[in-house]
């Protein structure tokens, strides 16, 4: 008992010391608990045979995650995304596998072999990819969303991979396999027409039971009202339909995964996705944890050479075929090179998949370590992709792009830099009184789309100078900045400031920080992008709980108005070399407003 508890403390704690300091340097999560198993594996050694005991359980949260992927896919979502999903996704995960597997045939591995490395190489990383995609605010562009479908695919992908991965099986490591991994099933014995209809009947009891048994079973469930019930339900849902697949010899992952599309348009969907991310976020982090702490360094130093020339042919070949599905989906300039450099490293389901495959003797043990080699080096080297394209290929694109900025032959008095979600009802309002203003945007899909619609949209970068002279920026009464990117967006506000310094600026913030660097840059008016839908979210709460409507109207407009100036007179005090909670002036400004509005608004309620 003692020794489970040690290592149980060991894996937690560097887990929490190695993850919070790898998203901080931007590698992202899956590298930090990798970068945990190798410290307290091949490094330090506090931990050794037993991770592949812990692994066994661990590999439980890959059940989890892919019951969580089948229950995001809503047959309308998948519709929505179909061109790209299925087009672009399957031809990238067919066209890799392909390309690898005739590259292994070609070093004289068995066929068996050559068709399971590239299945492995074909998969990118879903965790670090999008978080660097939310992180830098690239999911909406072309290239985001072309990158998001992919990933969705490939995630679904691996179902089909684990079904075809036993059919791989090796003769000769069979023995080696079933002795290293056990696992009880009831109907091998069975003639193969028997084994077909059991196996039949269980996938048809998961679709039947969770199309018509699930909602007065999940109703139940809910009329208790105690979570811990609902949680453990979960959990026994899961854990069911594991030990289902288990017995009937078919993939746990392949039977959750079902059972999750088939839930995926229940009421309670939203409940059962809360309930079991925790348990699948600390699973997959100890299986990647355990993943890191095998890690064969004396491979790795034996043949270095080796394995970080593979790992570099692996990234090119990855971003040659993307490249050139790029070009014929039609992404171009930073699109095409952000799809191609952002999906060409290995991912964290590779792992599951050289897990999967020793157990099932598809895979001899040396070339599973290499590949696990190759698969966390192009996962260490994706932050310096991404370096890459910031540094060297964005700019160059930009100087250089396949379409010049264009030219605006109108000036009129309004200036609306932006036109995404935010800035197209901006211009809606704004036309619809009579006011056209000049329009300005990057996204070529949505100017050429609202073309059709008669709204004349200028492609171009307002954040560079040349570009808000074009449009009249001295003579304009007005500059509306309703850019995405809130770098650009504080950039665009500073030049126009420069080039007009009596102009009145209208600009949109993401948040408080945002708020202040647009106030420093030199906007006269900000409005915060979800303010005043919260505030009127707080009007009609106040309204449910027997506040008259009049009553709610006069505190959440003085409240409106209190916040504005507080924000204006804590801007002044911003300082952004100081982390967010460490001005101390300005930590005392603010609980001083809190209090003076907190008195005014009580003060409105007792009049009425």
């Amino acid at each position: 008992m003692n020794d489970l508890l040690i290592e149980s403390f060991v894996f937690l704690a560097a887990a929490v010391i190695a993850v919070p300091l790898s998203k901080k340097l931007g590698l992202g999560s899956v590298l930090g608990y990798l970068i945990a198993g190798i410290v307290i594996g091949p490094m330090i050694g506090l931990v050794g045979e037993e991770a592949q005991d812990i692994q066994h359980v661990a590999e439980f949260g890959v059940v989890m995650m892919l019951f969580l992927v089948g229950l995001e896919l809503e047959p309308e979502k998948l519709w929505s995304l179909r061109h790209r999903l299925f087009g672009l996704g399957g031809l990238q995960v067919g066209i890799t596998a392909g390309v690898c597997t005739l590259v292994a045939l070609i070093f004289q591995l068995p066929w068996t072999v050559s068709i399971a490395i590239g299945l492995v190489i074909s998969l990118s990383s879903t965790a670090i990819v999008l978080q660097t995609l939310n992180e830098r605010g690239l999911m909406s562009t072309q290239g985001g969303q072309s990158t998001f479908s992919v990933l969705l695919f490939q995630d679904i992908a691996v179902i089909p991979m684990l079904a075809l991965v036993p059919l791989l099986a090796l003769p000769e490591l069979a023995n080696t396999a079933v002795e290293g991994h056990h696992q009880t099933n009831l109907i091998s014995h069975l003639p193969g027409w028997l084994k077909a209809i059991v196996t039949l009947s269980a996938i048809g009891f998961i679709v039947v039971g969770g199309t018509f048994l699930s909602k007065p079973i999940f109703r139940y469930i809910a009329n208790a009202r105690l979570q811990e019930i609902f949680t453990a339900f979960a959990l026994m849902l899961v854990v069911g339909i594991a030990a289902l697949m288990n017995l009937i010899g078919l993939s746990p992952a392949l039977g959750t995964f079902l059972a999750g599309v088939v839930l995926a348009n229940s009421e309670y969907r939203h409940e059962l996705e809360s309930n079991l991310e925790p348990f699948k976020g600390l699973l997959l982090g100890l299986f990647f944890i355990t993943v890191g702490a095998g890690v064969d360094f004396e491979l790795l130093f034996a043949k270095f050479g080796t394995i970080l020339g593979l790992t570099l042919c692996v990234i090119a070949v990855k971003a040659v075929v993307l490249l050139i599905l790029g070009k014929l989906f039609r992404l171009k300039g930073v699109d095409q090179w952000l799809f191609a450099l952002g999906l060409a490293q290995a991912g964290e389901f590779g792992f599951v998949l050289l897990s999967f495959m020793t157990q099932n003797a598809v895979l001899p043990t040396e070339i599973a370590d290499q590949l696990l080699l190759i698969i966390a080096l192009s996962m260490l080297l994706t932050p310096l992709l991404f370096i890459v394209l910031d540094k060297v290929i964005f700019p160059k694109l930009a100087s250089d792009d396949e379409r010049d900025m264009d030219e605006i032959d109108e000036h009129r008095p309004i200036i609306l830099a932006g036109h995404g979600r935010f800035g197209q009802i901006v211009s809606r309002l704004l036309m619809a009184c009579d006011h056209h203003p000049t329009i300005i945007d990057l996204d070529v899909v949505s100017i050429e789309g609202f073309s059709k619609f008669g709204i004349k949209t200028y492609f171009g970068d307002a954040s560079r100078p040349e570009m808000l002279e074009a449009a009249g920026i001295s003579k304009a009464k007005l500059l509306v900045v309703a850019i995405d990117d809130k770098e650009r967006a504080i950039k665009t506000v500073s030049i126009a400031r420069k080039l007009n310094p009596n102009l009145p600026i209208l600009a949109r913030s993401y948040d408080r920080p945002h708020t202040y660097d647009l106030y420093s840059a030199g906007a006269t008016s900000i409005v915060r992008e979800t303010f005043d839908s919260a505030v009127r979210t707080g009007r009609l709460a106040l309204e449910k709980v027997g506040v008259p409507s009049k009553v709610a109207h006069e505190v959440s407009g003085r409240f409106f108005d209190l916040d504005r100036a507080g924000v204006a007179e804590l801007a002044s005090l911003h300082d952004p070399k100081l982390p967010r909670f460490a001005n101390e002036k300005a930590i005392e400004v603010a609980l001083r407003l809190r209090d003076e509005m907190k008195d005014e608004l009580r003060s409105i309620l007792a009049k009425n």
